[in-house]
């Protein structure tokens, strides 16, 4: 058995339990014992969080759950991401995105969750917070080069925000640049559609499924 294996184990095993501290010493031990650390991250950290996924699709894990393993994940990722060169955080990144909780709106839980878990799934994601603007979407998009832009909105008044940008990016010359996420309480498959979305998430897990999808879309020549 590769030694490596039983170590492996142990990190899907501490992002599992949502174990914080032990998924940051798992990650200080692979960069004292001078291991590949995207094989730690793909073999160990995500195959963890994909078990929460699938035990979230189950109804064995609820948001307490969700939010605690996102945590663990990030507390892992903050470990090693420094250790990462440019050209190893390239290749690991599945794609770039912007997300942030549409002007008007103070609500960042979910948004917070989503992006835990979406940069606990191999994207890179800049989260441009609470109450944000409609052009900061779009400035930020083009400026980090981005894939995606997700758009939350948790109050009914703030997701006509959504089709804002949307709108405001086809008058910019740039709405088949990005794709478009949407998502929030208030939101639906049905308003994703009516506002021209390329893709709705009903939670975090499938906020990630969308993504990945869509991000794949985008590179594909």
């Amino acid at each position: 058995m590769d030694k490596t294996t039983p170590l492996y184990a142990r990190m899907a095993e501490a992002i599992v339990a949502g174990d914080a501290e032990t998924a940051a010493a798992l990650a200080r031990q692979a960069l004292d014992g001078r291991l590949d650390l995207q094989a730690a991250i793909e073999h160990g950290y995500i195959p963890g969080i994909r078990r929460v996924g699938e035990l979230w699709e189950s109804g064995e894990y609820f948001l307490p759950e969700l939010i605690t393993s996102a945590a663990a994940m990030k507390a892992a990722l903050a470990v090693l991401g420094p250790a990462l060169d440019a050209t190893a955080a390239a290749g690991l990144s599945r794609g770039r995105i912007v997300i942030g909780t549409i002007e008007g709106d103070i609500h960042d839980i979910g948004k917070n969750l989503v992006s835990s878990m979406l940069s606990a799934n191999g994207f890179d994601v800049v989260d441009l917070g609470a109450d944000v603007k409609i052009d900061r979407f779009i400035d930020a998009a083009v400026e980090t080069r981005a894939d995606l832009i997700c758009l939350s909105a948790l109050l009914t008044t703030t997701m006509l925000g959504q089709r804002r940008v949307i709108e405001r990016l086809r008058e910019r010359g740039l709405r088949d640049r990005f794709k478009v996420l949407v998502g929030g309480a208030p939101v639906s498959r049905a308003w994703a559609a009516e506002i021209g979305a390329d893709g709705y998430g009903e939670n975090a897990l499938a906020a990630v499924t969308q993504a990945a999808a869509l991000a794949a879309a985008r590179r594909t020549p």
